[in-house]
């Protein structure tokens, strides 16, 4: 009786250490992020983020071994939580659009300043083309109904609609031009619809 008591304790005392163990490693994670976007640059550092996270720089290398595996790390669950935010709601383009700008306002500096560091941080354009994709990715998922099955036509199509929806057209209507989010909406909304009505074009030889 005794040793099964013991045994109880030690599986609840090892559960509890777990915990506090995930708890922690979520915390510093938590604080890379915070970092990246307070800083506006991955260059960050092991005792800004151990600051924020409330532990010791000792702390940080225990749980991830490196800066590098840290910000690798970060990144992946940043990455995670922005492809969460945007996914869009199977109620149309309009309310798409109106995640993606909340998305924008959220996280729209901090990737102008991702974007802005990639010719000199590799780990940045390796990120940057991580987003692009998943941006065309959900263009061709919020607009995929509308376009042309012609796979240089639909490729033409979402091209110009990943123009019309990106973050640099967020930037030019809401902080360049000063319009309100629901602005920038009714703007970037005006342009997708614009273009899904275009004709298609024709070829030199003036086929379809």
């Amino acid at each position: 009786m005794y040793i099964a008591v013991d045994m109880k304790t030690r599986t609840y005392d090892m559960r509890t250490r777990q915990l506090a163990k995930d708890a922690t490693r979520d915390a510093i994670i938590k604080a890379a992020i915070d970092t990246f976007q307070a800083e506006r640059t991955f260059s960050i550092t092991l005792p800004a983020v151990a600051e924020r996270a409330d532990v010791t720089v000792k702390t940080v290398l225990r749980h991830f071994g490196s800066r590098d595996c840290l910000i690798d790390v970060a990144w992946q669950r940043l990455f995670d939580e922005i492809r969460a935010e945007r996914e869009p709601p199977p109620d149309g383009p309009e309310n798409a659009l109106d995640v993606l700008i909340q998305h924008y306002e959220r996280r729209g500096t901090m990737v102008l300043t991702t974007l802005g560091s990639e010719d000199n941080d590799p780990r940045a354009r390796r990120m940057n083309n991580a987003g692009r994709l998943g941006h065309r990715a959900w263009v061709e998922q919020v607009f995929g109904e509308r376009l042309p099955e012609k796979p240089a036509e639909r490729s033409r199509l979402i091209d110009v609609l990943v123009v019309a929806t990106d973050v640099y057209t967020w930037k030019l209507l809401r902080h360049d031009r000063g319009l309100s989010v629901g602005e920038v909406a009714d703007r970037m909304l005006l342009m997708t619809e614009a273009l899904l009505a275009a004709p298609v074009r024709r070829d030199p030889e003036g086929q379809q």
